[in-house]
């Protein structure tokens, strides 16, 4: 990749073409930008594949009985939808809207799980109605709501319980969801995982098949992984004992890092699946508990890498001995993660990739605020009114947390299958007609 240093970070198929602009599978992306606008997003189909099969695999190498259940909160589209099946993943979904997708585009419901904390008495109906094979409960209400519901349909539905493990896994504090102190789950430590286990197994139309914890996102280090699944196994031995609970399924969640800096690089997938196997088998041995079958949801680290956003430099406000600031077409309102969690990305001339990176530079969003940052004191070549921005690993979470703050538009979403194929628009820009369709003026 001639000198890129983002060839880590940035899509499998991404080059460099002879005019020193950046390639996604062939594809210049300023011949994108004229066709398709900006800001943009562009997905590369080659290497959200290729990720699902590493976690396939490498998962089935180390744990044979194990399953990929993409968690579709990180980007939701009818496109990948179709990608994840065909790789033989499965996926989860959190909201009834996410659940709509999964519908629209014919998602198999034998290979959904409806997850989610607060689930609404519509959104459970209509997962039992769709036939989502398993919904992990994350409350007692939603005990006695769901069971409801399943009676009243005459069904009876799979379930798995979410449990809290109270272990730190060490990232921010807002990303961190396994910890005592957090909205979701059934708390070990407090006893309520206990009473949740017995209330489930009471219900008369549920089945209770396993558990689930998530950790956090995203995880770098391994060992919350080990020291998590040790004390829910245990838990859950415990379990088997005082109420003959079979634990059938088991989930350790997902929470697995991707690069979004060159220089701080996530572990392979294949640690996190070997620590992961190799936990569950000493601790299943240590208690005498039956393998059950692995349930591995991970979002972020099979969309992030194949996404990238693409900007076009407006303003450059030059602040002497103090900070340059360049503005780009873009901001917070496509990618909330820099001013919510201070992510951090790497940042890439696009038109430029060649050229010598000289300008300290602060990457300024266009909305009305002064935390609208996407990327603070980094080196770009000499910046000028019109260049192209790029943000390697954009395909995560950023859209997903878009909104229409200051009524911007969201941008478009393009995928790219091959080089030999046109790019295949998978999300139109929103237009101001798209902003005022729910207003009412009478």
């Amino acid at each position: 990749m001639n000198s890129l240093n983002e060839s880590e970070i940035l899509p499998f198929s991404s080059g460099i073409s002879p005019d020193g602009v950046l390639e996604i599978n062939g594809h210049a992306v300023d011949e994108l930008i004229k066709k398709f606008g900006s800001p943009l997003y562009i997905y590369d189909e080659d290497t959200i594949r290729k990720m699902c099969a590493d976690f396939r695999d490498s998962f089935h190498n180390f744990y044979e009985n194990s399953h990929i259940e993409y968690s579709c909160k990180a980007f939701a589209n009818p496109f990948v939808n179709k990608i994840i099946d065909e790789e033989g993943l499965f996926m989860d979904v959190v909201t009834g809207g996410e659940l709509a997708i999964a519908i629209s585009s014919n998602f198999p419901p034998n290979k959904l799980n409806f997850h989610g904390n607060n689930k609404g008495n519509d959104e459970l109906t209509q997962a039992i109605r769709y036939g989502v094979e398993y919904i992990t409960i994350d409350s007692f209400a939603e005990i006695n709501l769901l069971n409801n519901i399943a009676v009243d349909l005459g069904k009876f539905q799979k379930v798995m319980l979410r449990l809290s493990p109270s272990i730190d896994p060490h990232t921010h504090l807002l990303t961190s969801t396994g910890i005592l102190d957090s909205k979701f789950g059934f708390s070990i430590e407090t006893g309520d995982a206990e009473l949740a286990i017995k209330q489930t197994l009471d219900k008369s139309n549920l089945i209770l098949d396993g558990v689930h914890f998530h950790l956090g996102s995203p995880i770098f280090e391994l060992e919350p992984f080990s020291e998590a699944i040790e004390y829910v196994l245990s838990f859950c031995s415990e379990m088997r004992e005082n109420y003959s609970f079979n634990l059938k399924r088991f989930s350790p969640g997902g929470g697995f890092a991707i690069g979004y800096q060159t220089e701080k690089k996530p572990p392979e997938i294949s640690e996190y699946a070997k620590v992961i196997s190799e936990s569950i088998k000493i601790s299943c041995d240590k208690h005498n508990l039956r393998y059950p079958e692995l349930i591995v949801e991970p979002g972020r680290s099979i969309i992030g890498r194949s996404g990238v956003a693409i900007y076009t430099v407006g303003g450059i406000k030059k602040i002497k001995d103090v900070r340059t600031y360049v503005s780009v077409d873009g901001g917070m309102g496509d990618n909330i993660r820099p001013a919510l969690y201070q992510s951090e990305y790497s940042v890439i001339s696009a038109g430029k990739v060649t050229e010598e990176r000289d300008s300290l530079v602060t990457i300024a969003g266009k909305f009305c605020e002064s935390g609208d940052i996407l990327a603070k004191d980094v080196y770009i070549p000499s910046p000028e009114v019109g260049d192209l921005i790029a943000l390697p690993a954009s395909g995560a979470y950023n859209l997903m947390m878009a909104s229409n703050y200051n009524m911007q538009t969201k941008p478009a979403v393009i995928l790219i299958k091959s080089a030999s194929q046109a790019p295949h628009l998978i999300s139109r820009r929103e237009t101001y007609d798209d902003l005022l369709r729910l207003s009412i003026f009478e």
